[in-house]
């Protein structure tokens, strides 16, 4: 009878010490810090000899790479670059663009409508070195600038 018990006792004793492998919880670091994908896009808007071309860079509701090109008729070309947000369905950013040999910065609005963006416009004051608009919300998207998403090639 002692050899059974001793035999049940040291069989239970290997038996109750195997760890089984246990698979680590994800933590909610690694959960909460998925990367948001950034999305290229590219707008044209041509009216009759004018030609206005915007590229975005996007990664959630920022922009984070930007560059805008007006070429007017018989004008100064502007090319420049922004970075800014996406609030809602419209796009804030400032954009830094060279114009007649000078740097300059303004506040530009887009209001985005399906694959159409149309720029915003309105009263404008000077801050802090830029062009800003003194009030977002009295904005204007009745411009004649409609650029239409396109290939960015």
């Amino acid at each position: 009878m002692k050899k059974i018990l001793i035999g049940v006792c040291t069989i239970t004793a290997i038996v109750g010490c195997k760890k089984e492998p246990t698979i680590p919880a994800p933590s909610p670091e690694k959960e909460m810090s998925m990367e948001i994908p950034t999305t290229h896009e590219c707008y044209l808007g041509i009216l009759k000899n004018d030609t206005v071309a915007m590229q975005l860079s996007i990664k959630g509701a920022e922009i984070i790479d930007g560059k805008l090109s007006y070429k007017f008729f018989e004008k100064d070309k502007n090319d420049g670059t922004f970075t800014g947000q996406i609030n809602g369905d419209t796009l804030f950013a400032d954009y830094t663009f060279m114009s007649e040999g000078k740097s300059s910065v303004r506040e530009i609005a887009f209001l985005k409508k399906g694959n159409i963006y149309i720029e915003g416009y309105g009263d404008v004051e000077e801050k802090d070195g830029k062009t800003v608009f003194k009030d977002r919300k009295k904005l204007f998207f009745d411009s004649k600038i409609v650029l239409k998403k396109a290939d960015c090639n």
